[in-house]
């Protein structure tokens, strides 16, 4: 069992209150979505694996039982070229959960006119193998999400 845990604080408001369909939807995959904490912030790994892909706007992390995590800070955010992120890891790293990875600003991201929320997914899982699933409450760095049989 994968245990996912929050990258970042704020309220969890599940997938469906995300406002992009490919995310609402389940697309990419099932999962859940934290609207952030505003002002500063730094985005940790969920899980402990590799950094398999890394953007200033999102990362996958895979774990030891090829598990992928998806976390995308904000929504459309890839349309601010990088600007207002710090990437703080290299792809292909392997990191640690609760180990820093991006630092950002949903504050800023929101000003920009995007929105500030992250999803959480499971990349390529059904949802049905997915357990104890937060979509709603405050969450903190570290708290649990969801787990992934």
């Amino acid at each position: 069992m994968t245990i996912v845990t929050a990258p970042l604080p704020g309220r969890a408001i599940g997938l469906a209150a995300v406002p992009d369909p490919v995310f609402a939807g389940a697309m990419v995959g099932p999962g859940t979505a934290i609207d952030p904490v505003r002002g500063p912030a730094v985005a940790v790994s969920p899980v402990d694996g590799v950094m398999v892909s890394l953007h200033p706007h999102a990362f996958v992390v895979v774990d030891t039982e090829g598990h992928g995590v998806l976390t995308h800070l904000g929504i459309d955010t890839v349309q601010l070229n990088g600007a207002g992120f710090e990437l703080l890891v290299n792809k292909g790293d392997t990191v640690v959960r609760g180990q820093e990875v991006v630092r950002w600003n949903p504050e800023a991201v929101e000003a920009a006119g995007k929105s500030p929320i992250c999803p959480v997914v499971a990349l390529e899982a059904t949802a049905d193998s997915l357990a104890d699933l937060r979509e709603d409450g405050e969450v903190a760095v570290g708290d649990t999400l969801f787990g992934w049989q």
